[in-house]
């Protein structure tokens, strides 16, 4: 679990702060199922410390004793011995025969959750409010090629926090610009390792996702995480079966949906309409959580429940918007921005710094010519992608070829020629 640099628990902390708990009853959880998990935890580590399952399980000294203490009058677990200062405890013979049948009921033995009234509050308490002009838009993607035309078209878009759509020929750029729509975000939320909900078990935190910031504070209750905004991407995998629960058989746990995980964040679904699944059904399953800002999820046996919808979702495609939803659907998302193929002094500026990054030098005239290849040779304007690629192709040219990077004309030619299909048909022409 890589902790986020830069922010701190100072700076950058969330408004809504729930403290450390103080008694078992403010956990705002069933106790049974309290015992449960302690019962699973003692049994998989056999003795240990109080201390040991203050940090496994996430909660304070002074709970965890009390729950220990439970289990020792109700002759379920027995003081083994001292770790320092510290009690060990481990189960008696009863206790281990009661953590094997609740095991079988679910093997969940991870950091206490949180209720699901407790998600909904933090979620609804943490909702985005970003400021945003010129100056702070540029810096956020201040890595691309883009012009200021199309800058103010997008941060407008942003500060309403509504859902987007990002559209335009392939290979200029959409995906990298929506993964940096995460940048306008300078402030850090909080996200519980798991939700419990009917007594069941919600696992949330995704440390492949979420991102702690490098200090954690004190005076929070230990079941939360406090992270930057979550940003996730997800492509031509997304399947209508992501944004549902998903209970593993065997452990009988749940692991949180796609847009659970992305609230208070960005979710971006790059590719739109090169799903397995049709646009329209996914397009469905998404008017009602982005025009009313509830998602409905349902357990294994039928209990269907509410959880808050706060994130923004960003639908990247090189397919026309209205060819993939309908205008009731549209309604629901009042920005769209448009990204085009770059300008020829873009281009130029594109090439610029991808062969300063591969540390590849050229010949002067060598920038103009591969503008004017890509329009020959590959038949078309050239897109955003292709100066990177070309230039990828060229370090390999050099290596092959066992020669300094340096990039020359007749280098430039072979490389376009590998590249574009069009040009590769023509080189093996008589």
């Amino acid at each position: 679990m890589e902790p986020e640099m830069g922010m701190t628990a100072e700076s950058a902390g969330p408004a809504f702060w729930p403290a450390p708990p103080l008694e078992l009853d403010e956990l705002d959880i069933p106790q049974p199922l309290i015992t449960d998990i302690v019962l699973r935890r003692l049994r998989l580590d056999g003795a240990v410390s109080l201390g040991g399952l203050r940090r496994l399980l996430k909660l304070p000294a002074r709970v965890v004793e009390s729950v220990c203490r439970q289990l020792q009058q109700q002759q379920l677990a027995e003081i083994r011995g001292m770790a320092g200062a510290d009690y060990v405890f481990a189960l008696t013979n009863a206790g281990r025969q009661l953590a094997l049948d609740r095991h079988h009921v679910c093997q969940y033995a991870g950091p206490l959750p949180v209720s699901l009234f407790a998600y909904t509050t933090v979620v609804r308490e943490q909702k985005s409010r970003i400021t945003l002009n010129r100056r702070k838009i540029a810096e956020a993607f201040s890595d691309l090629v883009l012009n200021q035309r199309f800058l103010d078209r997008l941060g407008p878009a942003l500060l309403a926090q509504k859902s987007l759509f990002l559209f335009g020929p392939t290979g200029n750029g959409k995906t990298s610009i929506a993964e940096r729509i995460g940048r306008v975000y300078e402030d850090a939320i909080l996200i519980p390792y798991a939700v419990e909900v009917d007594s069941q078990i919600i696992v949330l935190f995704d440390p492949v996702i979420h991102r702690p910031l490098e200090s954690q504070p004190e005076n929070l209750d230990p079941r939360y995480v406090l992270c930057s905004r979550p940003s996730l991407m997800t492509g031509g995998e997304l399947t209508l079966e992501l944004l549902e629960l998903r209970m593993d058989p065997i452990s009988k746990i749940y692991a949180a949906p796609i847009q659970m995980k992305a609230n208070n964040g960005v979710l971006v679904i790059d590719d739109f309409g090169r799903q397995a699944t049709s646009p329209h059904n996914l397009l469905n399953r998404w008017i009602l959580p982005l025009d009313r800002r509830i998602d409905y999820l349902s357990l294994s046996y039928g209990v269907k429940f509410q959880i808050p919808f706060e994130l923004m979702v960003v639908f990247s495609t090189n397919i026309e918007p209205s060819t993939l939803a309908d205008e009731a659907f549209l309604r629901r998302m009042p920005n769209k921005v448009y990204v085009g193929p770059p300008t020829e002094l873009e281009f130029l500026e594109i090439f610029l710094k991808n062969a300063a990054q591969r540390e590849l030098t050229f010949d002067p005239e060598i920038p103009r010519l591969l503008a004017g290849l890509c329009t020959t040779q590959g038949h078309r304007k050239p897109n955003a992608c292709h100066a990177a690629d070309i230039c990828d192709i060229l370090l390999r040219i050099e290596e092959y070829e066992e020669t300094p990077p340096h990039i020359t004309a007749p280098d430039l030619t072979r490389a376009v020629e590998l590249y574009f299909a069009e040009a590769a048909q023509g080189a093996d022409s008589p």
